[in-house]
C-alpha cells in the first residue's frame, strides 16, 4: 500500500505516464530518446523532429555547437523548446545501448532519468 501511496503523490498534478503519440501530448514537457548528434534521425526521434519543426533542430545545433561538440554523451539530458508541438518543452536523452549488462546500462539508464528530472528543476 506505501508504494501505491507513493505513486499516487508522484502522479498527482506533478508527473503524468500517459501512452499514445507522444507529437500530439498536450502538457509542458516531453521527454526524446535521442541519439548523441541530437539532429533527429528515425522512430520516435525524427518523429518529434518533424513534427516540431526547424526550431528543435536550431536549438539542438545550438547545443552541440556550445555545450557537446562531440554530441550528447549517454545518460546526459538537454532541454529545447517544443517548436511546434504541443508540449513546451523536449527534454533529450541519450541511452544507452544493452550489450548484456556488462557495460553498466543500468546505471546509464539511471542517470538518463536524473538528468530529465534535473533539468525540469
Amino acid at each position: 500500500m506505501d508504494r501505491l501511496h507513493t505513486l499516487r503523490e508522484l502522479i498527482d498534478g506533478r508527473l503524468i505516464i500517459a501512452v499514445g503519440d507522444i507529437t500530439k501530448f498536450e502538457g509542458d514537457t516531453i521527454v526524446n530518446a535521442a541519439n548523441s548528434t541530437l539532429c533527429g534521425g528515425g522512430g520516435v526521434d525524427g518523429a518529434i523532429h518533424r513534427a516540431g519543426g526547424p526550431t528543435i533542430l536550431e536549438e539542438c545545433r545550438k547545443i552541440r555547437r556550445e555545450q557537446w561538440r562531440d554530441g550528447l554523451p549517454t545518460g546526459k539530458a538537454v532541454a529545447t523548446t517544443g517548436g511546434h508541438l504541443t508540449a513546451r518543452h523536449v527534454i533529450h536523452t541519450v541511452g544507452p545501448i544493452w550489450e548484456g549488462g556488462v557495460n553498466h546500462e543500468s546505471e546509464t539508464l539511471a542517470s538518463c532519468y536524473r538528468e530529465c528530472l534535473n533539468v525540469v528543476k
